[in-house]
């Protein structure tokens, strides 16, 4: 039986096939006595092959292409519902054209969403009330405390645990806390950087791209005007929402609706204002990098410096990420500036600032380590930015009727989405 499993017979192969051999030896010894099998049954035993199995998947697949064509269905009901409505004149549900709008809605194009249908969520019956009293049934959380002792040894070899949210590390390094007080109208102006740099110098690619979304929760305030304030010089492309007066911001740099006896919706993330910059030009960079490998008789001695050049910036919770050899120990560091963590896991060294503005715009970092310069590339960027890199804001709310003002709270971020230097 066991060239049925192994070509030759020896260890390196036996050892690769074990589990098969085990379990084939399980089919024809039961309690230390021979079973009466032949191979053919052995191989139809060890294969499991299971027709209620087959049935199940197939059962399965057919109910999901059945919700799936249900879901379209409904979905085409909907919209020519809508489409009914629109033309007889009656109220339409949603705003026609606008949606919620993100930051993953700012590339080229005008801003349209579509319906979605998500399927009907079954309804859970509330569990039957078991009597009280000890109970010998498996308990799922028996494994809680093997867990926490892990973690606890992770801790004494000097790994940091992050604690888990539901988010990638990302995308929580890159959240920045909602404001506190936020009024009836709310507005958030938010840019994305993605940049490419060469090691020697030269910008290959960088695009920043930048929206802003009003948010409105009280109906009389739906009929405003937003006054931006555009200081920026970069040159950058602006476009409005395609509900938006565009003749009246050309002219007054001013967001209002086309029809100005029509509100803004309530309740909703509403894209009004987007704006993109794609540029070669290495002085619109806002953080540069410069990192010096030099090789000595040891490895390599790096030398890795920043320097802010967009000075009306404030960048919190900078970290620069250098890969690093594996298998040859951790770097000796020498001058620093800010803080450094070794990840021997992933082979990084992350270079820490907690923030750098125009009164820390520059630092540096040096430390030897075993390798090659090619070794120290390519260098990922990360932070987070409560000032925005175009200098667009909207200084004023008022309203359609009587040019009143109208409170409004705002907040501004700008983060990072590749910031790399290869």
């Amino acid at each position: 039986m066991i060239p049925e499993y192994c070509r030759v017979l020896e260890e390196s192969e036996i050892s690769e096939h074990c589990f098969d051999l085990i379990f084939a030896f399980d089919e024809i010894v039961a309690l230390g006595y021979r079973e009466n099998v032949n191979l053919a049954q052995i191989r139809t035993f060890t294969e499991m092959d299971s027709h209620e199995e087959k049935v199940f998947r197939a059962v399965r697949e057919t109910q999901e292409r059945e919700a799936k064509a249900e879901m379209r269905r409904k979905a085409k009901e909907l919209q020519q519902a809508r489409r009914d409505a629109e033309r007889s004149g009656k109220k339409v549900p949603a705003f026609g054209g606008f949606g919620s709008a993100g930051m993953t809605s700012i590339s080229s194009g005008s801003i349209i969403t579509d319906t979605i249908v998500e399927p009907e969520k079954p309804k859970i019956t509330p569990a039957a009330v078991r009597p009280s009293g000890p109970s010998k049934a498996l308990k799922l959380g028996a494994k809680g405390k093997e867990v926490d002792n892990f973690v606890d040894k992770l801790k004494s070899e000097g790994e940091t645990i992050m604690p888990t949210s539901g988010k990638r590390g990302s995308d929580v390094s890159k959240a920045l806390p909602p404001p506190v007080n936020m009024e009836s109208v709310h507005l958030r102006v938010e840019e994305k950087i993605s940049l490419t740099c060469g090691r020697d110098g030269g910008l290959q690619n960088m695009e920043v791209l930048g929206m802003v979304t009003l948010r409105v929760t009280d109906d009389k305030n739906g009929r405003i005007r937003l006054i931006i304030n555009n200081n920026d010089n970069k040159g950058l492309q602006l476009q409005t929402h395609p509900n938006v007066d565009k003749k009246l911001f050309t002219a007054d740099s001013v967001i209002g609706l086309k029809n100005p006896e029509k509100s803004f919706p309530l309740n909703n993330d509403v894209g009004v204002l987007k704006w993109r910059l794609q540029t070669t030009d290495e002085s619109l960079i806002p953080l540069t990098i410069n990192c010096w490998p030099s090789e000595s008789g040891t490895g390599c001695d790096v030398n890795i410096e920043y320097e802010l050049q967009e000075e009306s910036l404030e960048l919190n919770d900078v970290v620069i990420s250098i890969p690093v050899p594996s298998g040859v120990g951790a770097p000796v560091i020498g001058d620093l500036d800010g803080e450094y963590k070794h990840d021997s896991r992933r082979n990084v060294l992350e270079w820490c600032l907690p923030v750098i503005d125009a009164n820390n715009k520059t630092g540096s970092l040096e430390f030897s380590i075993a390798g090659q310069p090619n070794d120290f590339f390519p260098i990922n960027v990360s932070f987070v930015s409560k000032r925005n890199y175009c200098d667009i804001q909207v200084t004023k709310v008022t309203h359609v009727d009587g040019d009143s003002s109208v409170r409004f709270s705002s907040e501004t971020s700008f983060v990072v989405d590749k910031y790399e230097i290869l």
